[in-house]
């Protein structure tokens, strides 16, 4: 995979953004097309990563994990491994990560509002 040098302008520039924009700040930590999915299945409260990939059957798995991954690097969502065999992990939302229930709720309320659908 393509890593981008530090001092890279556009780097630079991406920090500066993330540094003094919050809005971008909260845009880089839950934006794309599947991180809001993510979330918001797990408002309803902890799941399993099988369940997970079923209330999202168009994810694949190298996607979910990803962002499960970066998700729970950002502080957002917890993973939890239970020293069971076979292995039971289960993905719920940090307390970080349950306040961006509302923020969720108003983008969805917006995009309702203003969508063409």
């Amino acid at each position: 995979m393509y890593e981008a040098k530090e001092s890279s302008t556009n780097q630079l520039n991406l920090s500066t953004a993330l540094n003094r924009c919050p809005v971008t700040y909260t845009l880089h930590k839950i934006g794309g097309r599947w991180k809001p999915l993510i979330i918001y299945h797990l408002t309803g409260g902890p799941l399993r990563y099988g369940e997970l990939k079923r209330a999202i059957p168009a994810i694949t798995e190298k996607m979910l994990i990803q962002h499960l991954k970066e998700l729970e690097a950002d502080g957002l969502v917890d993973r939890k491994a239970m020293p069971v065999v076979p292995p039971h992990v289960t993905y719920s939302l940090s307390e970080s990560g349950l306040t961006l229930a509302p923020v969720l709720q108003a983008m969805a309320e917006w995009g309702m509002h203003h969508s063409k659908a």
